[in-house]
């Protein structure tokens, strides 16, 4: 579910074929939390193409990459689907994904007028088709609404996902009237073919014995990010034939959704065009996804959590306590007509689709709440010295200065003569106080994102000056929420004023996007300076291809005219400096 420190992402499991609907940041360090085997995956579907749904897609291909018989060229089984604007990703991301990576991408057309977007189901193809299901796609681009502002990158889709439909079981009864022996006739029947009756002079035909076929379960996973996206759910003709009030007016009843599962904000779900469209389904279950809700006090990487709390705990002067997320107030569930009913999702919920007597919700995987002071009463229980510990460590900090240094001289029975350092700090660092500068380390990780460390990220916090990140991996935003809460988060983003990525590496930019995007949004009408990226040319290249499908508010700057040479020979004036980061700019776009 959203959870403010991932997005919500949908697996589709069967026995030998796996897919995930959206791929957001922090994906990969959840299911390595909770052990959820990513080599299995087959199918990465996007509903759409954004650094809120596709900001962990980069670091997943990776490390599918590295999984799968250790060769880039293995993880090309896995297929990617997306709208038409999936090439701009792709080719945004070839500056650091290997190419043979990303071969089987799969843009669902965009066909028809660009003023009237197609409404039909397309069909989603693999070679041979999927193994146990098949999944249509319908795209929203909600171009022609009046007075609304949406490109083709708007562009989102809802997936229909049909289990195969289960052959009916011989009825042995009508077996014997027709004069059928147990054994490989009617295996023969049941895959569909007629045979001779072993004792009477007919023809047996499948429908004489067999019962009838159960319909497999429908899946829908449904992403409107506006209202203008519901208006074009609604007048979605291809849907048609799925809504409870054709299914009383026809005998097909294969076409009965079982499940719908919602990924758009609560302020669209709840707007009267969404109720009305969710209305028209009676008898399935809604799930709301990214519904907020109140004072949510259960931590998502636990691992990780306990670890912050129990050293909180040992020493807080040194080690802040990890901030959980508030997502404010209870969005009410709709009121939905008919028989249906809604819930909130939550971390691990399962809908059982197969077999039809256990269809429904499955609740036996979610965490049950956890809270600071479990893991506080945890390690009593562990350590029970650890109580005296922390009372000697509070006694300690809070000794005056001068009483420290003496109790120090008279435990040390060696008169040690202090060194004068080799090493003077920087003059911009002189006279820093406590309230002047701030370092966080976000993430200290290798690679790929652990359950107890996140990949390479530093805060530098300057707090009226603003701040900056050396090296933005994946997961950087979740990391200032869990350190800052949501609205410091916010505030932390809303004043950098520059991110410098080291190299090209993935686990050193992949959260770039996500970044800037957030605090594009959040100065959206405010008066300001676009934030400078400073980075190797490669980044600066998959920032100029990325920002054609959402604007990043930003300046690029080559890591290579920051070095002492590239200072000495540039003028002071701040106009020089402008114009090179303009030169730079314009030479990407071009």
């Amino acid at each position: 579910m959203d959870t403010q420190e991932t997005s919500p992402s949908v697996l589709l499991c069967f026995d030998k074929e796996r897919f995930i609907f959206n791929a957001g940041e922090g994906l990969q360090r959840f299911c390595m939390e909770y052990k959820i085997k990513l080599s299995q995956v087959d199918h990465i579907c996007l509903t759409r193409v954004c650094s809120e749904t596709a900001g962990g897609l980069p670091g997943l291909l990776l490390t599918l990459a590295g999984m799968k018989d250790e060769s880039p060229q293995s993880a090309g089984k896995v297929q990617i689907w997306g709208p038409p604007n999936l090439n701009l990703l792709v080719n945004a991301m070839k500056t650091f994904v290997p190419h043979a990576v990303m071969k089987n991408k799969n843009c669902i057309p965009q066909s028809g007028s660009a003023l009237v977007p197609p409404l039909h189901a397309e069909e989603l193809r693999a070679d041979g088709k999927f193994k146990a299901v098949s999944i249509s796609a319908i795209l929203l681009s909600p171009t022609h609404f009046a007075g609304s502002h949406f490109s083709p990158n708007d562009t989102s889709i809802v997936y229909i996902c049909k289990l195969h439909d289960i052959t009916g079981k011989v009825d042995k009864d009508k077996a014997k009237a027709c004069g059928l022996n147990p054994g490989r006739k009617l295996g023969q029947l049941q895959k569909g073919f007629s045979v001779k009756s072993d004792f009477l002079d007919i023809e047996v035909h499948p429908d004489d014995v067999i019962g009838p076929t159960i319909p497999g379960p429908i899946v829908l996973i449904v992403d409107c990010p506006t209202e203008p996206h519901a208006q074009e759910l609604l007048s979605a003709q291809a849907l048609e034939a799925y809504y409870s009030d054709s299914q009383s007016n026809s005998p097909d009843t294969t076409k009965v959704v079982n499940c719908i599962i919602h990924l758009g904000p609560a302020t669209v779900i709840n707007s009267p065009v969404y109720e009305k469209w969710m209305g028209k389904f009676d008898s399935a279950q809604h799930i709301m996804a990214r519904t907020p809700r109140k004072h949510e006090t259960t931590p998502i990487l636990v691992s990780s959590a306990k670890i912050g709390t129990r050293l909180h705990y040992l020493c807080p002067q040194l080690f802040p306590a990890p901030s959980l997320p508030s997502v404010g107030d209870d969005v009410g569930t709709p009121h939905i007509k008919g028989s249906a009913c809604g819930i909130f999702a939550e971390n691990l919920l399962k809908f059982t689709l197969r077999p039809p007597r256990d269809m429904g919700l499955d609740r036996s995987s979610v965490e049950n709440p956890t809270t600071s002071s479990v893991f506080i009463e945890e390690l009593l229980s562990e350590i029970p010295e650890i109580a005296d510990a922390a009372k000697n460590i509070s006694k300690f900090w809070h000794k005056p200065k001068d009483e420290v240094e003496l109790s120090n001289r008279q435990d040390s029975g060696d008169v040690v003569t202090e060194e004068p350092s080799k090493f003077s700090a920087p003059r911009c660092l002189e006279n820093v106080q406590r309230d002047d500068l701030e370092i966080v380390f976000l993430g200290t990780g290798s690679s790929v994102p652990s359950k107890y460390r996140n990949v390479s990220s530093i805060h530098v916090n300057l707090f009226s000056k603003g701040g900056l990140l050396l090296d933005c991996g994946e997961g950087t935003l979740a990391q200032l929420k869990r350190r800052y809460g949501i609205i410091g988060a916010d505030s932390a983003v809303r004043n950098l004023k520059c991110i410098w990525i080291s190299h090209i590496h993935a686990d050193h930019h992949a959260g770039v996007a996500r970044i800037l995007a957030l605090r594009r949004d959040l100065l959206k009408g405010v008066a300001h300076d676009r934030i400078l990226v400073i980075g190797p040319k490669q980044v600066g290249e998959f920032l100029m291809e990325y920002i054609k499908l959402e604007d990043l508010d930003m300046l690029f700057l080559d890591c290579k005219s920051t070095t002492v040479a590239a200072w000495d020979n540039m003028e002071a004036d701040s106009m020089y400096v402008e114009t090179l980061f303009e030169k730079n700019e314009a030479k990407h776009s071009s």
